[in-house]
């Protein structure tokens, strides 16, 4: 039986024709303080049910990283993007999600016909599209795009961890955990910190406006 928590597209107060492929789309990494902001795409096969989907907030990690792997192998097709953190930097991080998104998007092996995207806004697309409040735990497409974005996004900051072990990127995947603004307040920013956020940019006064472009050992 379907759970009757997630909303079919006809019912999301949509306003257009909901008639052919419907593209979930949400985005993962606007907070952090590093890292790139991830955004995917999903259209979900209805023949391929995959349970579980949810808001990836409420899933721990391993359900996540299962959910992955059969929305990449279940879903009709999915794209995942993201905006470079100089992209960020020059564009703010609002203006670059919505890049993120677009070329996720654009990145689909199908084109939707409509276009549901998390959250009050939605990037500029050549397909209809609604932004849907809350939307990651009401439709099924959102939620399997939210495990794409986070786990795709998490990984990165993995392999980024290897690069800056002293930061702790494995750990806070970027985010301003008092850890990480110790770390920031010790070591300086690092190529992959977002300049314009408040406290690395106090960190970039603090040691004379430089980032640190190797590990430190």
């Amino acid at each position: 039986m379907r759970s009757s928590k997630f909303l079919k597209a006809e019912q999301a107060s949509l306003y257009w024709d909901p008639i052919g492929l419907m593209a979930g789309v949400d985005e993962a990494g606007r907070g952090p303080l590093a890292g790139p902001v991830v955004a995917a795409a999903v259209i979900l096969d209805d023949t391929k049910r995959i349970r579980g989907l949810a808001d990836s907030k409420v899933l721990s990690a391993l359900q996540r990283a299962k959910l992955y792997d059969q929305i990449r192998e279940r879903a009709l097709c999915c794209s995942v993007a993201q905006a470079s953190v100089e992209e960020i930097d020059e564009l703010n991080i609002l203006h670059a999600t919505m890049l993120a998104m677009k070329r996720a998007v654009e990145g689909l092996r199908l084109k939707p016909a409509k276009v549901l995207v998390d959250g009050n806004r939605i990037p500029t697309l050549d397909v209809l599209a609604e932004a849907v409040i809350g939307g990651d735990a009401k439709i099924r497409a959102i939620s399997a795009a939210s495990i794409l974005a986070k786990v795709h996004r998490d990984r990165l900051c993995e392999t980024l961890h290897e690069e800056f072990p002293h930061y702790g990127f494995a750990a806070h995947k970027g985010y301003g955990t008092p850890e990480h603004l110790a770390a920031l307040k010790l070591h300086g920013a690092c190529r992959h910190h977002r300049r314009f956020f408040s406290p690395v940019a106090a960190a970039l006064v603090t040691h004379g406006g430089t980032s640190i472009t190797v590990t430190v050992g």
